[in-house]
């Protein structure tokens, strides 16, 4: 078996694999720039609750219109940002975390999502909404995925300063009266739409993984935010690559082994990464003799 049967023809003759191919490169650029900013805010695991929190208004959307890529995604939108707005009240008026509210808000959102979809869909509609097939996208959902990541981008360079100013400096921000509140909102919405984009073709429980684990793995190999978003971007896109054909080849689902790819990387950089302490440790250390 020659190189191009293995990485080349799957995507040359079948137009599936083309359109797979399309959504994880752009799903990759918009989600490299907004899962480096989650990591540098610690907010991973609010990622997390976002991504989940999406379900009751895909659920509901799937009741109106069923697989109709519209009202999954208009439902999921708005309970994303539902979720998101009640996390940040609750936070605003009680002493919780807003990452403490997140957690407790999300549960109820993905229990009422997977109810919703048990009493009046089937397994195989749950298994869907939870695990995504990015090999059943179509050119709707692909134009969902362009013009989310063509939004982001636009956004980020738009307000890049003052977002990564309230990143590391938010008092800072807000003694110059730079608006951190509206700024921090602005994010998580983007990062809303962004898990939107990832929902049809990951679903909820993996979309958050292409965000997270390349990001994570880019801190091992760099410490500025522009080199570390660069890298996260390829590694997601590679990841989708390699994971498509990994899917296609042996046969197994598509989302998983998308996810498995770039926690792979994640584990190579954790062992062989320029800035992570174990590879310091493993490495020789010279000692230097003393000329006196």
């Amino acid at each position: 078996m020659t190189l191009y049967d293995v990485a080349l023809a799957p995507f040359v003759e079948y137009g599936f694999m083309r359109r797979a191919l399309v959504a994880c490169l752009g799903l990759s650029l918009s989600s490299g720039i907004i899962g480096t900013l989650l990591v540098l805010r610690r907010m991973s695991l609010m990622g997390d609750a976002l991504a989940h929190a999406i379900l009751p208004g895909a659920a509901l959307g799937f009741l109106i219109g069923g697989f109709w890529l519209p009202a999954l995604t208009l439902g999921g939108l708005a309970a994303g940002l539902v979720v998101a707005l009640l996390a940040g009240a609750v936070t605003r008026t009680t002493r919780v975390r807003e990452d403490a509210s997140l957690g407790a808000t999300y549960p109820i959102a993905l229990a009422f999502g997977v109810l919703v979809i048990s009493l009046n869909g089937s397994t195989i509609d749950l298994m869907h909404l939870l695990f995504g097939s990015i090999l059943a996208v179509d050119d709707m959902a692909l134009f969902l995925v362009a013009g989310i990541a063509t939004v982001t981008l636009l956004v980020m360079a738009t307000v890049y300063r003052p977002l990564v100013l309230e990143c590391f400096d938010p008092g800072f921000l807000a003694a110059l009266g730079g608006g951190g509140a509206m700024y921090h909102q602005l994010f998580l919405g983007l990062t809303v739409l962004n898990l939107i984009a990832g929902f049809q073709a990951l679903g909820t429980l993996m979309t958050v993984g292409l965000m997270i684990l390349p990001a994570v793995a880019a801190t091992f190999w760099a410490r500025e935010i522009g080199s570390l978003a660069l890298i996260a971007t390829s590694i997601a896109a590679t990841s989708g690559l390699v994971g498509l054909l990994i899917s296609f080849h042996i046969d197994v689902p598509s989302g998983p082994a998308i996810i498995l790819a770039a926690g792979a990387v994640f584990v190579l950089s954790v062992l062989l990464g320029p800035h992570a302490d174990l590879s310091r440790r493993l490495r020789p250390q010279t000692t230097r003799l003393d000329p006196t």
